[in-house]
């Protein structure tokens, strides 16, 4: 299992601005496919708790990380 490396806040933020990013992806008609996926990967670390550049990086943002 995925040891979790990301805050509270982090994951908040990381799910607002994630499902941000979709809707504005979603209801506009232009190619912005990419903003579609860079908010879906926010909503799944935000979701999970774990974030593979953070770990790559070694940055922990919670404080009672394992």
């Amino acid at each position: 299992m995925l040891a979790r490396n990301e805050g509270n806040i982090d994951r908040i933020i990381r799910l607002v601005l994630g499902i941000v990013l979709l809707v504005v992806a979603l209801t506009s008609f232009s190619t912005l496919w990419w903003l579609a996926i860079v908010g879906a990967i926010l909503v799944v670390t935000g979701l999970v708790g774990f974030c593979p550049l953070y770990r790559l990086l070694g940055i922990k943002t919670c404080q009672d990380c394992a």
